[in-house]
């Protein structure tokens, strides 16, 4: 029987995530990266012959419209596996079913330990964990003589992992959080949450949620005179957060789990560069890099899957990726082990937007 997304002389892969609502921007920026490396993929020929099409499904970031979504991409697109997935409450709600589907999964937008442990099969990770970042951000709080921390989280299983990482590496140094206030996936009603941490007069306040409620309670914080830091972790969209934040966003710092997208200093990023530009893109950020480097790990996958890909030939080619090093970023994978990377920087917003590391 002929394996489903795939013909002749085509793979047909599909990626659900945000392209409406409070954290849009994340998915179409994730997108335009994985396009860009597929049409350079595309222009040399394709993997063995056949071309990348990307077909894509909105989800809004709501679990149930994210459930729907992929019953839709492996029912009516016939979906060979599916790539870049956004977000911790979708992935938690649409693994179950990928997973009874045996439809693999490369490259989810999210650091949730809740979708790395237990190890599932069909899922591979491409980017460091939000236990990782959470304890760069820490380790570089403490290392600045900060300790009164708060943190500002989304209520859902994403904003509950982060706050858990940020507690967990604040008891490795025998501290604790002065205060925590939440804030409700996709809305920026956040007048409660700033009143309570504003409060305890904290350092820094980390930051576990979208772009558009970080940068509302970074605005309202600034306007109330608090001077302290604040620290996001990549999945708040650097370059939308930016955007939103305007003259608000100097000092502001971000965990990431790619290389710098801005410099030239490293091949990976060069590459990345060269292969946006090539498909006509020159706004270059984190989560178009992230979507690119997803990209370039599902393609290796499928060449190592053979001439006639199954989806278990998939699983098994990136399972063969041991210590791959694309230039400057490194993948590892195995039989038991599907988490990828543990790469995590540091960068800060500049004045006028811009990103220094």
């Amino acid at each position: 029987m002929a394996q489903a997304g795939i013909t002749d002389k085509q793979v047909v892969v599909g990626q659900f995530a945000a392209f409406s609502g409070a954290a849009a921007q994340l998915g179409e920026r994730l997108k335009v990266g994985i396009e860009a490396y597929f049409k350079s993929v595309n222009a040399q020929g394709g993997v063995n012959g056949r071309q990348l099409k990307l077909v894509t499904r909105d989800d809004g970031y709501e679990p149930e419209k994210s459930k729907a979504a992929v019953k839709a991409l492996i029912e009516e697109d016939n979906v060979f596996a599916l790539i870049g997935s956004v977000g911790t409450p979708t992935g938690i709600a649409t693994v179950p079913i990928l997973t009874e589907a045996k439809v693999p999964l490369v490259g989810m937008f999210t650091g949730a330990e809740a979708l790395r442990t237990p190890f599932n099969r069909q899922v591979f990770h491409v980017r460091g964990s939000y236990f990782d970042e959470t304890e760069r951000i820490v380790q570089h709080l403490t290392n600045l003589g900060l300790k009164k921390i708060a943190v500002f989280y989304q209520n859902d299983a994403y904003g509950k992992t982060g706050l858990d990482g940020v507690e967990r590496a604040l008891a490795r140094r025998q501290l604790k959080l002065v205060a925590t206030g939440t804030v409700e996936r996709n809305t920026v009603d956040v007048a409660k949450s700033l009143e309570t941490i504003l409060a305890a007069q904290p350092d820094a306040i980390v930051q576990i949620s979208a772009y558009k409620s970080c940068a509302a309670f970074i605005k309202q914080a600034r306007a109330k005179g608090f001077g302290g830091q604040f620290f996001n972790v990549s999945f708040v969209g650097s370059k939308a957060l930016a955007d939103e934040l305007g003259d608000a966003g100097a000092g502001v710092v971000i965990s990431q789990v790619v290389p710098f997208p801005y410099g030239g200093s490293i091949p990976i990023v060069r590459e990345y560069q060269q292969t946006m530009t090539e498909a006509g893109h020159t706004a270059f950020d984190f989560s178009s890099m992230e979507g690119f480097l997803t990209a370039k790990v599902f393609v290796e996958g499928l060449k190592r899957a053979g001439r006639t890909p199954t989806r278990d030939g998939l699983i098994a080619g990136l399972e063969s990726i041991r210590d791959w090093d694309m230039g400057g970023f490194s993948i590892r994978y195995g039989p038991l082990d599907h988490i990828g990377s543990e790469f995590i920087d540091v960068t800060t917003i500049g004045r006028g937007g811009r990103f220094m590391r």
